[in-house]
């Protein structure tokens, strides 16, 4: 069993500890964009260090994953309901509206009526990572088998003891799946609040982009699709432990 847990945990610990010296440790990336760009003079992000930049990236993350979670599983929850039934597809749609629009276009929107920064960066991603939790919530409730509400309804339980005690448990790994893909979509799409002054791993992007210089482009990216990687992996194992607890399996 000790050796099972070993093998999943070591090399992730490996990438996260390579992660957080790379972005704690200027001088280890500095050495890695000189090798790769050789001929530019400047090769890190000077007007603001990665772990600020990386504080910032968090926060917006945090702030909109958990409005997409929150809302996104309550909505999911009342389309399930006799009462939301015949507003499912209604809801369904106007989530699906929501992420074809580019995070892009929604915070040219945003900009006039909530200024530049934060505001609106969270609002988009809001809107563009709610899909896949609604979605989850829904086909994950919706898979509970009718005979075993009604028989937690004959022992008698009520409308909310069975959600909470027979619907959620049972949907559980279906809709943590549609949290994790809005999580991950989410770190990755931040980078775009960079554009409107939000800050975050996105700077060095757009600033690398603006001043043609590829090692700033290289730097953000790099901390973004560690970051990604690195969540993606972590709710993973978050996922494995929330099964073992309601006694299934995770694959």
């Amino acid at each position: 069993m000790r050796k099972k847990r070993v093998g999943p945990v070591l090399p992730l610990s490996i990438v996260t500890a390579v992660f957080l010296v790379l972005v704690f440790y200027p001088p280890s990336l500095e050495f890695l964009l000189r090798l790769m760009f050789p001929t530019r003079k400047e090769v890190l992000y000077s007007r603001a260090g990665l772990p600020l930049l990386l504080g910032e990236h968090l926060v917006i993350v945090l702030v909109s994953s958990v409005g997409a979670a929150v809302i996104g599983t309550c909505i999911g929850i009342f389309a399930t309901r006799p009462s939301g039934e015949p507003y499912r597809g209604l809801l369904s749609d106007l989530a699906s509206l929501a992420q074809t629009l580019p995070p892009v276009a929604v915070l040219a929107l945003a900009v006039p009526l909530m200024g530049f920064g934060f505001k609106p960066t969270v609002l988009a991603l809001f809107l563009y990572s709610i899909l896949p939790v609604l979605r989850n919530s829904i086909a994950g409730l919706e898979q509970v088998s009718p005979e075993l509400k009604g028989a937690a309804a004959g022992m008698g339980m009520t409308g909310m003891q069975i959600l909470m005690k027979v619907e959620i448990p049972l949907a559980l790994r279906v809709m943590f799946g549609g949290i994790r893909t809005s999580i991950v979509i989410n770190v990755g799409t931040a980078t775009v609040g960079a554009v409107v002054g939000a800050g975050g791993l996105g700077a060095p992007i757009i600033s690398g982009l603006v001043r043609e210089n590829p090692a700033f482009v290289l730097q953000g990216a790099l901390a973004a699709g560690f970051l990604a990687f690195l969540i993606d992996q972590y709710l993973a194992g978050a996922e494995r432990r929330i099964m073992r607890t309601y006694g299934m399996t995770a694959e």
